[in-house]
């Protein structure tokens, strides 16, 4: 998988995109992230990228020379005709889990981050992208949340998690809530390890696995187990 990731602040980056699951990914060859740096594409000679909006609001807005410019060279660089094209902005869809195991598919992803205020409109009318938010909070760029989609992405690739079961049972995957673990030590201040996870047992402790999470779910996140019917009412 090729990922592509538009900002305007390449260095907020760096540094998560250089460690654990998602630089292995890279050693593998798995997955290759280029960053393209939105100053690069910029028509201005002093490489600005934003400016005042029209109509008086405050804030600033990126522009749309250099958001055009860098997509199409990185849709014609690449030779991507079916671009899968994801906007970072509290605007959108709020992502999740089956959206994440959709994107792990794909071949190539290019995400824009946005930045102060937000986009030109007319970027968004063109290309017509998908808008994903990671919440019902603002944050100052999009960039934080393209790292949050792509470590969900990217763990789901066959090959960059050792046991790819590991991520199949993570808590959202089925719509329900991953159960509880134990590791060692056996007891630790008078609390014990539940008998059965000692037992040896496996059909009896994917059981127990199932209703710790079944539990926890209807406990923390209800929500989760609405059926079709339920969202029909």
């Amino acid at each position: 998988m090729k990922i592509h990731i538009i900002t305007a602040f390449p260095d907020l980056l760096k540094g998560p995109l250089d460690e654990s699951i998602i630089r292995r990914s890279q050693e593998k060859q798995l997955v290759e992230i280029l960053i393209h740096n939105l100053r690069d594409y910029s028509e201005d000679k002093h490489k600005r990228v934003d400016d005042y909006p029209y109509g008086g609001a405050p804030g600033m807005i990126l522009k749309p020379e250099p958001i055009f410019n860098c997509i199409e060279a990185v849709l014609n660089q690449y030779r991507i005709e079916s671009p899968q094209l994801i906007f970072l902005t509290p605007q959108g869809k709020t992502y999740n889990q089956a959206r994440a195991i959709e994107l792990a598919q794909q071949e190539q992803l290019i995400f824009l981050c946005g930045h102060y205020k937000g986009i030109d409109e007319r970027v968004r009318l063109y290309w017509q992208m998908e808008e994903i938010s990671i919440g019902d909070y603002v944050l100052t760029g999009g960039e934080l949340p393209a790292l949050v989609i792509i470590d969900s992405v990217i763990r789901l690739i066959p090959g960059v998690i050792s046991d790819l079961n590991s991520a199949k049972t993570d808590s959202f995957y089925e719509n329900k809530l991953d159960s509880p673990y134990y590791t060692r030590p056996e007891i630790f201040r008078n609390m014990k390890v539940p008998e059965v996870l000692l037992s040896g047992h496996h059909a009896e402790i994917k059981k127990w696995q199932q209703q710790q999470a079944l539990e926890r779910t209807m406990t923390l996140r209800r929500d989760l187990l609405k059926t079709d019917n339920d969202d029909q009412k």
